[in-house]
């Protein structure tokens, strides 16, 4: 009864807003995946009509165009190691900032906050002359240690809040039980930084996977490419292949798309399994 007398014309209508603006927001993934199937001409046509039948000859042909498999690793390699980076690294200052407060460490956490509001429009010049100067250029590993230095920022504040939300006494019964530092932060802190690993890697493989300006910047060689540079090889100064981009497109977001869906349960399992009792 109370259940039925809490469900009202207002929560009717929320409910239907919400539908709507799903909807809404689902209107450009319809018009990339039907359109992927069209040919050039039925795409120019009418892009908002489904295909008169199933094609899937774009696909094939950016398959082989794109060099699929290639590209597919290259964003793989570059995606796995840059969160692998991120989160060791990101996860030992932050502990290191809130354990072992001081004015230093407050200036420094002040300046990684500070440095996420920079755009990065602003420094990818200077960017570029230091990469070329250090030998970062045209290499995936280079490419990398620049997204370390771009993600750092949002990685050590994002965990800084949550290492707060540990009790001390965890660390200290650890401590009297013989464990070392190194040993009480990768056998009782880090594990219960699961949540938030799962988050921060979920947000930095979204930016990554899908980054453009950066590798373009410092990606040269076309074996190097990752997929959004590769998909960015039909549109040419006189010609726009929508049909095969628009293929590229979907196999290139497929892969993040299945990723994502995967981590949302491990999101909740961290958030249930990680949580602290007093």
């Amino acid at each position: 009864m109370e259940a039925s007398k809490s469900y009202n014309l207002r929560t009717f209508a929320l409910e239907l807003l919400a539908i709507v603006l799903a909807l809404l927001f689902l209107v450009p993934f319809y018009f990339v995946i039907v359109n992927s199937m069209k040919s050039f001409g039925d795409l120019l046509v009418n892009s908002a009509n489904l295909p008169k039948s199933i094609n899937f000859d774009n696909y094939v042909k950016v398959w082989g165009i794109m060099k699929f498999p290639k590209v597919f690793t290259n964003s793989l390699i570059i995606t796995v190691f840059s969160n692998l980076g991120l989160v060791v690294i990101g996860s030992m200052a932050a502990y290191r900032l809130v354990r072992f407060p001081s004015k230093f460490n407050n200036l420094l956490f002040l300046a990684f906050v500070a440095a996420m509001v920079i755009p990065f429009q602003s420094i990818m010049i200077p960017l570029v002359k230091v990469a070329s100067e250090v030998g970062l250029m045209d290499s995936k590993l280079g490419l990398i240690f620049c997204y370390f230095g771009f993600g750092i920022s949002m990685t050590v504040f994002l965990y800084h809040g949550f290492v707060k939300a540990i009790p001390r006494e965890i660390e200290e019964s650890a401590t009297v039980d013989g464990c070392t530092p190194y040993g009480v932060f990768w056998k009782i802190i880090f594990p219960l930084l699961k949540p938030m690993s799962v988050t921060i890697i979920l947000l930095n493989s979204l930016w990554i996977w899908n980054d453009f300006l950066l590798p373009l910047l410092v990606l040269n060689s076309p074996d190097l490419r990752t997929i959004p540079l590769a998909t960015y090889s039909f549109f040419g100064q006189y010609t726009k292949q929508w049909d095969m981009a628009l293929a590229a497109l979907v196999l290139g977001v497929i892969p993040i798309v299945a990723f994502f869906l995967a981590m949302q349960r491990f999101i909740i399992e961290g958030i249930t399994a990680g949580s602290v009792k007093g």
